[in-house]
């Protein structure tokens, strides 16, 4: 059966806030490809972008972005007031990332201490729940995001503050997680329920700059600081003369090996 739809970062929706999210303007969206009879949509990949604000070059290759978190699903849930939320003027065209990324992850911060800090909250339980079960990435991820901060943004072979990550800057990632999961999760419940199927995509390697290498040196080719060996690209083509230097560590697969693949 052949099968059409539309390839659409979530980023590229309409939103108040400067970048388009999983919230309202998502579900509109969904409804314009069912009633326009398309079956698929394209999202690209969701992970915390990286380098040059790349969805390509992401902090994790699981994690979800905290940009696509929707402010007034923070607002229903009592985490923010309506008042926190009205948005300050960004461009229609384009997404300003040096003034979006401070101020919206100011407020999701904001709403994950008041959540943390209200023992009785409804999803209490679940995000419980969820920090138990997805514990292999989470854990991680969550350190390296709370490290990473301290470090002011620095690629993590060049931190110097690499004390403990501080439980409560944890607590607080861990959090953000759970809400853009729980909020993708119902969105894609949304699409499937009106016949569109989610195609995503996911990049051949992962960061060099990532909790995943960060995490797990052993299994990149890394050198004794922490920095690339070799690194993927692909030769001279069509599309480039020189061809292109992604600068993404190579695997080792006889590490991976040796471990079942665990990663």
């Amino acid at each position: 059966m052949r099968k059409s739809g539309i390839l659409l970062h979530p980023t590229s929706l309409p939103g108040e806030w400067g970048i388009g999210d999983l919230g309202s303007s998502a579900y509109r969206f969904v409804d314009f490809l069912a009633e326009s009879g398309q079956q698929l949509w394209q999202v690209l990949p969701l992970g915390p972008p990286g380098c040059g604000h790349s969805p390509y070059q992401a902090y994790s290759s699981i994690a979800g972005n905290p940009l696509l978190i929707s402010l007034q699903s923070l607002v229903d849930q009592g985490l923010l007031e309506p008042s926190d939320v009205v948005a300050p003027s960004f461009p229609d065209s384009i997404v300003d990332f040096g003034t979006v990324v401070p101020s919206k992850l100011r407020l999701i911060r904001k709403a994950a201490r008041i959540f943390l800090a209200d023992g009785s909250h409804p999803l209490r339980v679940e995000f419980t729940k969820f920090c138990a079960q997805m514990k292999t990435w989470l854990d991680p991820f969550a350190k390296f995001a709370s490290l990473k901060e301290s470090n002011g943004g620095a690629a993590w072979p060049d931190w110097t503050h690499k004390a403990p990550a501080n439980h409560r800057d944890v607590l607080e990632q861990q959090f953000i997680q759970f809400e853009f999961f729980r909020e993708w999760k119902a969105l894609k419940n949304y699409c499937n329920e009106r016949g569109i199927e989610i195609l995503g995509d996911i990049p051949i390697f992962v960061a060099h700059d990532s909790a995943d290498v960060w995490a797990n040196p052993e299994l990149f080719d890394l050198d004794a600081h922490g920095n690339p060996g070799n690194v993927a690209g692909v030769p001279p083509d069509y599309f480039s003369e020189t061809g292109q230097r992604w600068g993404n560590p190579l695997y080792r697969w006889d590490e991976m090996e040796r471990n079942g693949f665990r990663w």
